[in-house]
């Protein structure tokens, strides 16, 4: 009875041992045909239309640089790249849109900037969408900050409107796409030079540019901040006026108008830019195709002439060094906003 039962014994584990084993092969075997299958995938890419998405209005720096990327990919690839505009909470609509709820499959990507990246970051304790979900494919384009009144302002230096700023904190009133945005820090930065509390200023929300713009030259704020080539079209058509750029140079657009170094102020160091992202599951091999059509584009003559177009700079960074650079700005812009009371 003693040996029926060892042999009914034995004959059990090794049937259970011949199942775990072809359990295992066949989880290897569909694990590796997976793997195969997705670097198939991502070797094909693309194969059909990418959605661009940009978390701001039409018009602006992010959506033209966009539209430039979309054009010339689109003949590159061989595949429509159609831009899509998806505003609303300071860019974070859109870039929750393109990161947390579509596929990671490529076909959905984020044209990114710094108020939805580390600015939103740095501003917030809670964000809804973090650094972390992004893979940053590359860097795209960067833009020299401006301070804009309104064309017919009482003041016509950078000095003359500080010196207001400074003694008349509460009635200053500057337009932003939210409290951690781009203009916000900018507006902080430069507040914290002049001594004054950020939060006796008045900030008013806008759509993006062409809507603080709008609002500028209507007489709804005071200031607007925004890059050159944002504000340019209606500096050019006399509503508003620059009273001062933020960069080491002027600016070959507007060189008459002083530097905010020239003007007296040393450390106002923020700058705009723009790139590319996708949600963190993205396989490397589309970012990889990603980074190189980028790099490629940025040496092209008809792309460099359609970004001077649109007047930013050539801005490129591969996916490592634009990573470094999102991690090493974002804690640089939270001791800022720590410092002034943005961050929340």
């Amino acid at each position: 009875m003693m040996k029926k039962l060892f042999a009914l014994s034995f004959a059990v584990l090794l049937l259970v041992g011949i199942l775990l084993t072809g359990c295992t092969t066949n989880t290897k075997s569909n694990s590796e045909k997976k793997e195969n299958e997705e670097k198939k995938t991502s070797a094909d890419y693309p194969t059909r239309q990418i959605e661009l998405v940009v978390p701001f209005a039409a018009g602006g720096g992010v959506d033209l640089a966009a539209r430039s990327v979309a054009d010339y990919l689109s003949q590159e690839w061989g595949q429509p790249i159609v831009v899509t505009n998806k505003p609303g909470g300071g860019g974070i609509i859109g870039a929750q849109y393109a990161l947390k709820e579509a596929n990671p499959d490529g076909y959905t990507v984020l044209a990114n900037n710094v108020s939805t990246t580390t600015m939103y970051e740095a501003g917030t304790t809670k964000p809804v969408v973090s650094n972390m979900e992004n893979k940053f494919a590359a860097r795209i384009a960067a833009g020299t900050p401006a301070y804009a009144v309104k064309a017919d302002a009482e003041w016509d230096t950078f000095e003359e409107f500080s010196e207001w700023v400074k003694k008349n904190p509460e009635k200053l009133t500057w337009a932003s796409v939210g409290p951690a945005g781009f203009s916000s820090f900018v507006a902080a930065q430069w507040f914290e030079s002049l001594g004054i509390d950020f939060n006796k200023t008045q900030m008013v929300s806008s759509e993006g540019t062409s809507d603080s713009a709008a609002k500028l030259a209507g007489g709804h704020v005071v200031l607007a901040i925004h890059t050159v080539g944002e504000l340019a079209p209606l500096v050019e058509a006399g509503k508003i006026k620059l009273l001062a750029v933020q960069s080491p140079e002027q600016s070959p657009l507007f060189p008459d108008v002083p530097t905010t170094q020239e003007a007296g102020f040393d450390g106002l160091t923020i700058k705009w830019w723009t790139g590319l992202s996708f949600p963190a599951d993205t396989p490397d091999e589309i970012i990889q195709k990603w980074e190189k059509a980028v790099e490629k584009m940025e040496k092209d003559e008809t792309f460099l002439q359609q970004l001077e177009k649109i007047k930013l700079d050539p801005a490129y960074l591969n996916s490592d060094d634009f990573t470094k650079e999102v991690e090493k700005e974002t804690k640089e812009l939270t001791k800022l906003a720590e410092d002034t009371g943005i961050r929340k």
